[in-house]
């Protein structure tokens, strides 16, 4: 019984990319922690039913072209700026790999919000600095820590988020002007969505 025998070749593939980010974060343990995490997606999307879905988004898709109707999912989405490459994207993922993914999102967000209490701000401040640095997904009606332009993104977006952020260049002073001017890091991905340049 070799090393990673209880992962499949995706599985293994995650333990190994994640392993060796959080390695180059410098954080201690980081096979320990990258295993803990790839266990707990795997337990809950066999839970939930998601695991080893094959081409999801192609399926979606599919069914909302041969129905004629559009999904309702996808409907207020697509108003965000979601294209169905992007559904097919995120949904033909592998459902660990999203869930590792947002796990890892969730990882960097709490990490710069205790950097941020641990430096004197309070939790009200440190959470306002998380919201302008990082992209926050998820239900588009969810108002909780913002309306409008702040609300939270679509998940199928984070594709090409994550290109329009690399290209930008976090050292980029001009990319560190407008995130300063905005409201929310999200403002700002829905500024550039209806700008055209994500």
């Amino acid at each position: 019984m070799g090393f990673f025998s209880k992962y499949n070749g995706i599985e293994k593939g995650l333990l190994e990319i994640y392993s060796k980010l959080f390695t180059d974060m410098g954080l201690p343990d980081s096979h320990k922690m990258t295993e803990d995490i790839l266990d707990q997606a795997i337990q809950s999307s066999k839970k939930e039913g998601f695991y080893n879905l094959k081409n999801d988004g192609d399926n979606l898709l599919e069914k909302e072209k041969i129905s004629g109707e559009v999904n309702k999912n996808f409907e207020n989405k697509r108003k965000e700026g979601v294209r169905d490459e992007d559904i097919r994207w995120w949904f033909n993922l592998n459902d660990v790999e999203r869930r590792m993914m947002l796990k890892t999102d969730e990882f960097h967000r709490r990490s710069l919000f205790m950097h941020e209490v641990e430096s004197g701000k309070t939790e009200k401040e440190a959470d306002r600095t998380v919201r302008k640095h990082h992209p926050i997904f998820g239900d588009l009606n969810d108002e909780t820590h913002g309306s409008g332009d702040d609300r939270p993104l679509p998940l199928e977006l984070k594709d090409r988020i994550n290109i329009y952020i690399e290209k930008q260049g976090v050292n980029n002073p001009e990319f560190k002007k407008q995130i300063e001017s905005s409201s929310t890091f999200n403002a700002l991905v829905r500024k550039e969505i209806r700008a055209g340049n994500i």
